[in-house]
């Protein structure tokens, strides 16, 4: 019966090994980035302290291209909140399609303003 006993054990803890190995794997393949963050490209908000509700944003494909730049005026773009982030993402993917069909940088037509 002992020896019954100890292969069972050796089975069950090779078998729970197995499977722990097998979940790593699995967790392995998941996105770490945020849903904010775009894969096809990024921006930057530059503001300045002594006028705080003006900023500029310029949108970069992934190749570092400029694609879009635009100047908000009298709004203060709370870069903390979730909400802004997912909304510059949108402006920046809708500027990365209209940048590829034209292959020049697109003038200021306020998406971000009309976003906020």
């Amino acid at each position: 019966m002992k020896k019954y006993s100890r292969t069972l054990l050796t089975a069950v803890i090779v078998s729970l090994i197995a499977f722990a190995c097998n979940a790593q794997e699995k967790s392995s393949n998941v996105s770490t980035h945020p849903k904010w963050v775009s894969d096809k490209g990024y921006w930057v908000v530059e503001s300045n302290i002594k006028t705080p509700k003006d900023q500029i944003i310029r949108f970069y494909n992934n190749d570092h291209v400029l694609i879009y730049k635009e100047t908000v005026k009298g709004v203060r773009l709370n870069l903390q909140k979730r909400q802004v982030k997912m909304k510059l993402k949108k402006v920046l993917e809708t500027s990365v399609v209209a940048w590829e069909l034209r292959k020049t940088p697109e003038e200021e037509k306020e998406y971000v303003a009309r976003m906020l």
